[in-house]
């Protein structure tokens, strides 16, 4: 007798002697919130004959569940996990997070309930960790970057994608942050010397912070490390531009965001904020703005040499008002630290900057006409041809690729939330990483 049923995780390569024709595969691991073609519970299949008992026995035991219970998990599958899972200090994670004595256990049982509720337990709590950063919002201090890599839709498609094609590793290494920097810590992470248990949180922290991010940062984009006092333009995946930067002071620290820069202002204006308005209230060099029945709404610096700006803003619209700009107290970049601003990121030779990216892409600009619009003394925007995202992120150590570390002042104080919250450490040697990326 035929019997319609849910195919879900590993079941199809399982029953796959049971079936008159191979079931559609897929190649590659599911994008955000789209189940694969011929994924698991993507459809329904008629399976022409019964399986042995036991196999049997094990598909009762999986289809007689809601269509959203855990998805049908075989041992090598499971074991594939465990394997993955004590290999997971290379990623500064602590294995027993993810439960290997439970899991072990279950596969030890061969109750494949238990197994199945156990091992998506622990892959969903790993894959999380991996993709989006183990610390909770709580620790992210004043970190309003959103990472969207791993929806709960995505997630379980992922899963049911890799117990089918039989690539748990491959989809939980694709969740790793791509950005040359995190393999750079992890490679310092096997080599330091275990004793040193501040410096080994620090790198642990770090990395987190990168899973923080979107894996993907793009194919163009700038990126501010606040503790760096920097400002870079990268391209695929190469630094194109460096710059110094002014951060945020210790009273105005700079928050932690993403804004999409469209292009810039040329001799901009300077709307003072509302915290700064006391002390320019008065002043010469302000004006102030009134509204239709003649009261104060806020103050402003017209363009000028000594507008705060400078010569140049980025437009990158963002609720905190944080943006790149010029100065016109450009001695700063000098100074070894630069936590001296408001919020904002003054970035030297930033008209270098806005002139090269207002020349990509078949733009038409030139250096000659950037010199005579910020010449004239007028207020003018330029549009990008293409919008590219700015990264203002919070990294206090960076890794050479021999494995030492460069380490940054931690001006915020935010470094002790995030130790805090990771879990005891246990130290991993250059092997563990070697047999991870092996395995």
């Amino acid at each position: 007798m035929k019997k319609a049923i849910f195919l879900a995780g590993s079941l199809l390569a399982s029953a796959a002697m049971a079936q008159p024709q191979e079931a559609p595969r897929v190649g590659d691991a599911p994008e955000a919130g789209i189940a694969p073609q011929a994924a698991p519970g993507a459809e329904r299949i008629l399976v022409a004959e019964e399986p042995d008992p036991e196999m049997a026995d094990k598909l009762d035991q999986a289809f007689d569940q809601p269509i959203d219970a855990a998805p049908f998990w075989t041992v090598a599958n499971a074991e594939v996990l465990l394997d993955y899972i004590e290999a997971v200090g290379a990623e500064g994670l602590v294995p027993a997070d993810y439960n290997p004595d439970g899991l072990r256990a279950a596969i030890v049982a061969g109750d494949m309930s238990a197994l199945a509720t156990t091992a998506t337990d622990s892959f969903n709590k790993l894959s999380s960790h991996l993709a989006l950063g183990q610390v909770d919002d709580d620790a992210r201090v004043d970190w309003h970057i959103k990472d969207g890599d791993l929806s709960d839709e995505r997630q379980r498609a992922l899963l049911e994608w890799a117990l089918y094609e039989g690539k748990l590793k491959a989809s939980l290494d694709e969740l790793l942050p791509a950005h040359p920097q995190y393999a750079a810590l992890k490679n310092a992470l096997a080599v330091a010397d275990p004793a040193d248990a501040e410096g080994i949180a620090k790198i642990r922290l770090n990395l987190d912070r990168w899973r923080w991010l979107p894996r993907d940062l793009g194919d163009r984009y700038i990126i501010v490390n606040v503790p760096a006092y920097t400002a870079a333009l990268v391209e695929n995946g190469e630094t194109i531009s460096r710059h110094r930067a002014v951060a945020g002071a210790v009273r105005t620290p700079t928050p932690q965001l993403m804004a999409e820069a469209t292009g810039v202002i040329f001799n901009p204006y300077w709307n003072v904020p509302k915290s700064i308005e006391p002390e320019v209230r008065g002043k010469a060099g302000y004006e102030a703005i009134r509204d239709d029945e003649g009261n104060i709404v806020r103050y402003r610096q017209p363009p000028g040499p000594n507008n705060s700006l400078g010569r140049i803003k980025f437009v990158m619209y963002n609720p905190h008002l944080i943006y790149l700009h010029d100065t016109n107290a450009r001695g700063l970049f000098n100074a070894e630290e630069r936590a001296r601003s408001h919020g904002c990121i003054r970035t030297e030779n930033i008209l270098g900057l806005a002139n090269m990216l207002l020349k990509m892409d078949g733009n038409d600009w030139s250096e000659e006409k950037t010199l005579d619009v910020v010449n004239s003394g007028k207020n003018t925007g330029a549009k990008f041809a293409n919008s590219l995202p700015v990264f203002i992120a919070y990294f206090t150590l960076a890794a050479r690729g021999d494995g030492s570390v460069i380490d940054y002042e931690d001006i915020y104080g935010r470094d002790k939330p995030v130790a805090e919250a990771l879990n005891e450490w246990q130290p991993v040697s250059a092997e563990d990483v070697q047999v991870a990326e092996a395995s």
